[in-house]
């Protein structure tokens, strides 16, 4: 079954004033429980990359830790979690940051990657990119030879994608 970018939008619950009023969520576990969408997003974000050399895949807590080893199965490539403090048992280095409704640090292990790996970076949604650039200054610090990012869904109304520089390639499935 082929679907087009349009079935994989009208498939995503939309959840208002959550987490907090004024806040549309994105919900994407109703991408995740229907097989056919998963597949789509799973074969979507392979051709994508195939070609990229990605020797690791880098998830964001939580919703990056779904498609995230499924790609990175597809790629043939490692799978590293980035996570909230207190999350990764050995030694780690984090980054702090604003999102837009709080502040927030990441956590990555201080042996998770190094300068030969290709590293794609991904996540649910891009929103104003806070979450994604703090993992981007994270896998910066291990000197990776280049870093990639990805998302499921971009909103586009919100301009994430300024806040990464010109040597991070971001692209996204879905713009809303």
């Amino acid at each position: 079954m082929i679907m087009s970018k349009e079935t994989l939008i009208k498939s995503i619950r939309e959840i208002p004033n959550f987490p907090i009023p004024g806040i549309l969520f994105y919900d994407v576990t109703t991408l995740f429980k229907d097989p056919w969408c998963l597949q789509e997003l799973s074969n979507v974000m392979y051709e994508m990359y195939k070609d990229k050399g990605i020797t690791k895949v880098v998830g964001i807590e939580s919703r990056g830790f779904i498609m995230g080893p499924i790609l990175a199965t597809r790629l043939n490539a490692g799978f590293i979690p980035i996570r909230k403090p207190g999350k990764l048992p050995a030694e780690t280095l984090e980054e702090s940051y604003d999102k837009e409704y709080g502040k927030d640090t990441v956590q990555i292990h201080k042996d998770a990657l190094d300068e030969n790996d290709v590293v794609l970076l991904h996540d649910d949604l891009l929103a104003t990119g806070g979450t994604m650039k703090a993992a981007c200054e994270l896998v910066r610090k291990l000197k990776p030879k280049k870093v990639y990012v990805n998302f499921i869904i971009e909103l586009k109304d919100l301009n994430g994608k300024s806040v990464f520089g010109d040597d991070v390639e971001v692209e996204s499935v879905l713009s809303l």
